[in-house]
């Protein structure tokens, strides 16, 4: 599981790790992109959409690249990157490990959402990050949200290949990381307030750091090559099916639910916000066109 051309330094690491989230930003928006030239025009009238590229700074230190699609697929797609760095304020910092007797922090990452023109094809969001402070970890998963009330359940197909491909990344590293990163995800992406689950699930962990640095960047460096291998199937399998306009009104009606969860519970949302990070980046994750009945 271990790399030994992986430098033991923590400013390797970080490195190591910024390098990486930004390759995989490159080849996820290149699937997404030849998903695009893929679309039947009769289903997608227009041209092919093409990520738009905006980078950033942030004034404290560090700053990152917002990469946005808006295409005849993928409705809206944003796959960001950044790597920032500064101070925590005190209020926040006690609430981070390692943070509260040093509130300097280092953190970067890839994120991403996509939301299809396609009732039928679910959305999905990713993220795997990599943050030090006095302590050091990473954290990431992914997870799926079917529109169609139909997909919405643990043994439809896409929930079942989805699944299959975060399991197989997990087995590779710890036999008992499946079971307890999904469960962990199906209680994060939960609402409250509806009593119901946002999605299907995927994975979710965090302050993953086992003692072996290596190990634990390469179990993340599985869950994106897994994201990257299977979503865009997902999506292969679903995107020539035909829908009404009673299956478009019912996803708007849905996508709702996301921009709740985003707005009222999302700790990446949160931290995006405390730490200074870019609005637009961090706002992007919600669907560009929503219904409330």
């Amino acid at each position: 599981m271990t790399d030994p051309a992986l430098s033991t330094t923590l400013d390797d690491h970080r490195q190591q790790a910024a390098t990486w989230f930004r390759g995989l930003r490159d080849r996820i928006c290149a699937a997404f992109e030849a998903l695009e030239d893929e679309a039947l025009p009769a289903l997608y009238p227009g041209a092919p959409g093409r990520f738009v590229r905006t980078p950033w700074e942030r004034p404290e230190g560090g700053g990152g690249e917002m990469s946005m699609l808006k295409g005849r697929l993928f409705e809206k797609a944003g796959v960001h990157i950044s790597t920032v760095h500064g101070t925590f304020s005190p209020e926040f910092a006690k609430s981070i490990p390692g943070a509260e007797a040093d509130p300097r922090f280092f953190a970067t990452g890839v994120s991403l959402i996509a939301h299809l023109t396609n009732p039928h094809v679910p959305a999905v969001h990713m993220n795997t990050r990599f943050i030090t402070t006095t302590k050091s970890w990473f954290g990431g998963g992914a997870d799926l949200t079917p529109l169609m009330a139909s997909d919405r359940r643990q043994d439809a197909p896409d929930a079942l290949a989805f699944h299959a491909a975060l399991k197989a990344a997990c087995d590779a590293a710890d036999p008992a990381y499946y079971e307890r990163f999904k469960a962990w995800c199906e209680e994060y992406f939960y609402l409250p307030h509806r009593d119901e689950p946002r999605g299907v699930g995927g994975i979710f962990y965090d302050h993953l750091d086992s003692g072996d640095h290596a190990a634990d960047f390469a179990f993340t460096r599985s869950v994106g090559e897994a994201f990257l291998d299977v979503y865009p199937q997902v999506v292969r399998g679903r995107m020539n099916q035909p829908w009404t306009a009673d299956e478009r009104e019912a996803q708007l009606i849905q996508r709702g639910r996301y921009v709740e969860f985003n707005l009222l519970y999302d700790r990446g949302t949160l931290f995006g916000l405390k730490t200074g990070g870019n609005v637009a980046s961090i706002l992007s994750s919600l669907p560009p066109v929503v219904k409330w009945p």
